[in-house]
């Protein structure tokens, strides 16, 4: 069977994705090693999927700390620190990754589209390599804004002025990056290149990211993929069927998570705890570690019901009647597999940009990360009171109807087939490849349980 080398940044919702990814592949035979500063090993929770370090002499143990804390608070300054963190992970990986892969012997590679040093080495050394999308798709169309701006779909004159310009700041913000990019590409002796977009796989591109959520594209590659969210089969699963706290099935229940990397946003959390304390609903907060115990304790006495570390996301939102949350694209996909109205307040990254699709598609609302307690509080009345913001003429739901095309997309089955197919092949797997029964699968969505029997599972840790 063959030997695939997985590229990503390392934060903790990419390889959460790809190692389902991974595990798809190895219950099927194959050998799975992601590859990257020793750090990265804490990320990975699959005793099966395997583990390279490398550049030890630039990013030695305690090196990715830094990074997180850049992440976690991406404005002003840190953002350029971010970025030049980022354009010395990619060098990095851009010098150590060919002689990593010729050691492990690897098939070919599966390369995050965040992370442009997969797609780089694998065809500098003429490696088959297959492009994931874990966060929205970075593949660039004229007339859509970029997937890390707020703007709402649009397609009059100003609207595609808009998007052009921020795409001018974007790339000037990016320089650094861009250099590396260049710098490695000429190294490598292929084409000139600059940017995330223009390092992506000419044999297959899968994205989380289900084409019913996205705007509407025009140009979409054939060989593209919405494949639909990445999760472990529910046989592993870790599982309890004891509750983590009862709840009073007469009180609506909303679910608040920022994520691994904001859920230290205590002001935040205390607004929104606020807002549920004004309507009277519960509200379980996850904050993934972020908190102190004494700020968890602020929380309750605020509003607050329970406030833990870590939630099983997809247990928790099917029990929940709306989530808040800061728009990863994870928490809003289990979110729509859950039939469970968002309420989205972006933080960074990608996240403006998935609350305007949540808009766009009338699944939720949002708001910015600067709303009153008072604002939180209205909005929240408005999904929880009045679901016909979620209907359409037919009297169908919009979030069914998205819910139903996560389950036709396939999934980590389906994604599996394709990385098979187009690196044993070499050939591009465009969108009219058969899928074979399997692949037609998709994890198996967790059932709501009626009001009286709410429950939360601490087992997985919200993305």
């Amino acid at each position: 069977m063959s030997h695939y080398a997985v590229v990503a940044p390392a934060l903790y919702s990419h390889f959460h994705a790809l190692q389902a990814l991974a595990g798809a592949l190895i219950a099927r035979g194959h050998r799975v090693t992601f590859v990257h500063q020793i750090d990265a090993r804490t990320l990975i929770t699959d005793a099966r999927v395997e583990f390279e370090p490398v550049g030890g002499d630039t990013h030695p143990a305690g090196a990715l700390s830094r990074t997180h804390r850049l992440a976690a608070s991406p404005s002003g300054l840190s953002i350029r620190r971010l970025i030049a963190d980022m354009a010395a992970t990619t060098d990095m990986l851009c010098r150590a990754l060919p002689a990593a892969l010729a050691r492990l012997d690897v098939d070919g590679v599966i390369a995050d589209q965040m992370e442009a040093a997969g797609g780089l080495v694998a065809e500098g050394l003429n490696l088959p390599f297959v492009s994931v999308a874990c966060a929205l798709p970075v593949e660039r169309e004229p007339g859509l804004p970029l997937p890390v701006m707020p703007f709402r779909y649009a397609t009059d004159e100003r609207a595609l002025k808009r998007y052009a310009a921020s795409e001018t700041v974007y790339d000037r913000l990016m320089r650094p990056h861009a250099r590396v990019i260049a710098a490695h590409a000429e190294a490598f002796g292929l084409a000139p290149r600059h940017a995330l977009h223009e390092c992506l796989s000419p044999l297959a591109r899968l994205s989380q990211t289900p084409a019913a959520l996205d705007f509407p594209r025009r140009d979409w590659p054939p060989h593209a993929h919405a494949v639909g969210p990445l999760r472990a089969a529910d046989r592993d699963r870790p599982t309890s069927t004891e509750p983590a706290w009862p709840l009073d099935p007469a009180r609506p229940l909303v679910f608040a998570s920022l994520g691994t990397l904001q859920g230290h946003r205590y002001r935040l959390f205390a607004r929104i705890a606020k807002a549920c304390r004004r309507l009277d609903v519960a509200l379980v907060i996850a904050h993934c570690g972020g908190l102190t115990p004494e700020q968890a304790t602020r929380l309750e006495r605020l509003g607050a019901t329970f406030v833990t570390d870590f939630a099983d996301q997809r247990a928790t939102l099917a029990q929940a009647d709306a989530v808040v949350t800061h728009g990863g694209l994870n928490t809003v996909i289990d979110a729509i597999a859950a039939d469970t109205p968002i309420l989205v307040i972006p933080l960074a990254f990608d996240q403006p940009g998935v609350a305007a699709r949540v808009a766009y598609h009338g699944i939720g609302e949002r708001l910015s990360r600067f709303a009153s307690h008072r604002r939180i509080a209205r909005t929240l009345a408005t999904l929880l009171d009045a679901p016909a913001c979620l209907d359409v003429s037919n009297g169908r739901q919009r979030m069914a109807a998205l819910r139903h095309s996560l389950e036709d997309a396939g999934g980590a089955a389906y994604a599996a087939t394709l990385v098979e197919r187009a690196i044993a092949t070499g050939r591009p797997q465009t969108n009219d490849t058969p899928r074979p029964e399997e692949a037609t699968m998709t994890p198996a969505r967790v059932p709501s349980r009626p009001a009286a029997d709410r429950t939360n599972v601490a087992a997985e840790p919200a993305p």
